[in-house]
């Protein structure tokens, strides 16, 4: 059996890449209220998510505030799709 991406298998990791896949991209505060984190463990966990290379995050000014936006990549899509393919051996399914 293949080895769960541990990356992947934190819950919150697991749930901002999972939210990005169904949109082009999702802004701070969105994947904030979505995953219930705090601000800082969504940004350490975006950090991690970005040095790897599976999203994209852009920070910006917006008037006097920042926005940062974030998007799934390629290599965090195919990293998605092999965890769960991954689960699904497990499962039998």
């Amino acid at each position: 059996m293949r080895e769960l991406d541990p990356l992947l298998h934190s819950q919150l990791r697991l749930a901002i890449v999972s939210l990005l896949l169904s949109v082009e991209t999702a802004d701070f505060v969105y994947l904030k209220e979505k995953t219930n984190a705090t601000a800082g463990n969504l940004s350490v966990q975006l950090e991690k998510l970005e040095t790897a290379g599976y999203i994209q995050v852009k920070k910006e000014f917006v008037g006097k505030k920042t926005h940062t936006s974030c998007q799934l990549t390629d290599t965090g899509r195919k990293a998605l799709e092999d965890y769960i393919d991954a689960l699904r051996e497990y499962l039998n399914l």
